[in-house]
């Protein structure tokens, strides 16, 4: 474990960090992750799916009726991960489902895991210190193991468990991710850099040797690239997502982890 922890936190590179933890979890039984986290949820619920990072080595087929269609919105483990923090058995689900207390969307959801060979797992929802964020990790079970045979391998390596997931989660969350359709360029990342500091645009022009004109135009392209309507939320929205300030990966225009067609999914 030492050296897996050593190796996870040298890595600097979301998708060498999840095909690590995946790797790591398949040799526990857990051959299908999901993973999300938002830096912008909105009271009770998990805010936009846009603005939200998602890793996942699920079929792709699953990903697009879970995922594009909307199921997650009715996954009752997703609202017990939305609602609570810590770790649970996805027995929940099945003791609801014999007490007749899920409801027709949530029995649909159940139908499409199970077409899919998503039966057995565990969830684990994550603290984070702001009360805008939320992460969590669905982990599937292996096609033949029964929850039972899951909750014994909790029972054994439960606390491993949590400890690798949390470090792994923290590691993920605090990296530069990109959740619009294109990311910043340098130009509109240093004007947003220097409005963070307090400058105006005749400030911004003169210490970055261009007109007005031109600044405005950068802080505009960079209000659209982050999806939001004014500048000061383009500056919180871009040091959420350690867009600026950060001299990581994911710079200069460069794409969200193995993102296809302007989605912000990585299926690995």
């Amino acid at each position: 474990m030492i050296n897996h922890l050593e190796k996870l936190l040298s890595l600097q590179d979301i998708e060498q960090i999840w095909e690590l933890h995946c790797e790591l979890m398949s040799n526990y039984g857990f051959d299908r992750l999901i993973y999300a986290f938002t830096p912008f949820r909105t009271g009770a619920g998990l805010g936009r799916l846009e603005d939200t990072l998602i890793l996942s080595n699920h079929d792709e087929p699953y990903l697009n009726e879970f995922l594009r269609g909307g199921l997650f919105m009715h996954a009752p483990m997703v609202r017990w991960t939305a609602e609570n923090v810590g770790a649970c058995s996805w027995s929940w689900v099945e003791e609801r489902a014999r007490a007749g207390l899920l409801t027709p969307q949530e029995l649909h959801v159940l139908d499409v895991n199970h077409r899919h060979g998503v039966r057995a797992g565990y969830s684990i929802s994550f603290i984070d210190g702001s009360s805008r964020a939320r992460g969590g990790i669905g982990l599937c079970a292996e096609r033949g193991l029964r929850q039972s045979d899951v909750d014994e391998i909790w029972e054994r390596h439960g606390r491993e468990l949590m400890v690798v997931n949390s470090i792994t989660h923290l590691r993920i969350s605090t990296m530069p991710f990109i959740t619009a359709h294109r990311a910043l360029t340098r130009r509109q990342r240093e004007v947003l850099e220097w409005v963070a500091d307090g400058k105006t645009t005749a400030d911004i022009a003169m210490l970055m040797g261009l007109t007005i004109a031109t600044v405005e135009k950068h802080l505009r392209l960079a209000r659209e690239a982050l999806d939001v309507e004014t500048t000061a939320q383009a500056v919180l929205k871009a040091s959420l997502q350690r867009q600026i300030f950060f001299d990581g990966a994911y710079i200069d225009g460069a794409a969200p982890p193995s993102g296809r067609n302007g989605d912000n999914f990585s299926f690995k």
